[in-house]
């Protein structure tokens, strides 16, 4: 059986956004029961730039029959009165096709196309909340490597396309065939954590050895009160220069850090299902399931319960697998 997979790129999109899953449905074909036919489309066919100004040669899109359909991002979502040629040919390709798919900022033209509404969503961290103001109808969770809702697929930035290519083939080929395309790649077949795992937690490793000594500290500490007062303790400084300090290195308040670090302690036991909410908020830090529930729409943008509800879907989705 073939499955044709369609890319659409535009002037300016990422080579790696395009390159990655192309590359892992491309090593799924070695296998003898996969046969992924792969084209790379732009509205008008021809060549197009890439944001690191290499050339790719693409066929133009309208007269293509595709199986799987995957939108390319760009350096800064793309939006703008020069998107809706893209986004009209958006929906009349989805409407043709099994799955609809984007990478990284890609989400923002399947957003503008409507195709996302009422739907979860993902895209890179730092453009999740740009992403879930200008579309409020989505449910952005901006620390997802993939999100699949109904056909309609979203990644992450960069690497992630590779990651939610990796577990398309698992869908149509099973668990062995993702495997071995993941060991042909030299990637994880499948990355735990989220998004935050290789990205915030990274920024708030601050270069000054009095906030990295209160950044461990708040980690160690999360289940008490973290008031900065006391932070400023740690860092041997008055509120004020702590206050000023802690922002220069880590871009945020001393609150919002702490804030953070618990949310990110907190979402592995939220997603597992195993523990109540107030149960995970005391341990935590939070103290309610209220509390609690407001500091996850503040970092992550969805509430405990929707990315709880979130897990077990994608679980049930490899469970059938």
């Amino acid at each position: 059986m073939t499955r044709h997979v369609g890319f659409l790129v535009y002037p300016g999109f990422v080579l790696l956004d395009l390159s990655g899953p192309l590359e892992a449905f491309a090593s799924a074909n070695r296998r003898p029961d996969a046969n992924y036919r792969l084209t790379v489309a732009s509205l008008e066919g021809g060549m197009v730039c890439s944001a690191c100004n290499l050339q790719v040669a693409t066929v133009p899109l309208q007269p293509l029959a595709l199986d799987t359909f995957i939108i390319v991002g760009s350096p800064e979502p793309p939006m703008g009165d020069w998107v809706v040629p893209l986004t009209t040919a958006i929906v009349e390709m989805a409407a043709r096709v099994r799955r609809t798919a984007c990478v990284c900022t890609g989400a923002f033209l399947l957003a503008a196309s409507g195709l996302l509404d009422g739907r979860a969503a993902t895209t890179h961290w730092s453009f999740a909340p740009r992403l879930q103001e200008h579309f409020p109808l989505l449910r952005v969770d901006g620390d997802r490597m993939w999100t699949e809702e109904d056909g309609i697929w979203t990644s992450a930035g960069m690497s992630a396309g590779i990651d939610m290519s990796l577990a398309m083939i698992e869908q149509d080929l099973g668990r062995g065939a993702a495997l071995e395309a993941a060991r042909m790649l030299v990637v994880y077949y499948r990355r735990s954590g989220g998004q935050h795992q290789f990205s915030s937690l990274l920024d708030l490793d601050a270069g000054s050895d009095r906030i990295r000594k209160v950044l461990l500290f708040a980690r160690e500490h999360l289940r008490e009160n973290l008031p900065v007062e006391r932070l400023a303790e740690i860092a041997n400084l008055s509120v004020r220069q702590f206050g000023r300090a802690f922002a220069s290195s880590t871009g945020m308040t001393p609150a919002r850090a702490v804030e953070r670090l618990r949310v990110e302690a907190a979402r592995p036991p939220v997603e597992d299902g195993r523990q109540t909410f107030d149960e995970i908020a005391r341990m935590t830090g939070f103290g309610d399931a209220d509390r609690m529930c407001q500091g996850f729409l503040r970092i992550v943008g969805r509430t405990p319960q929707e990315l709880r509800r979130s897990a077990r879907h994608i679980g049930a989705f490899r469970q059938m697998s």
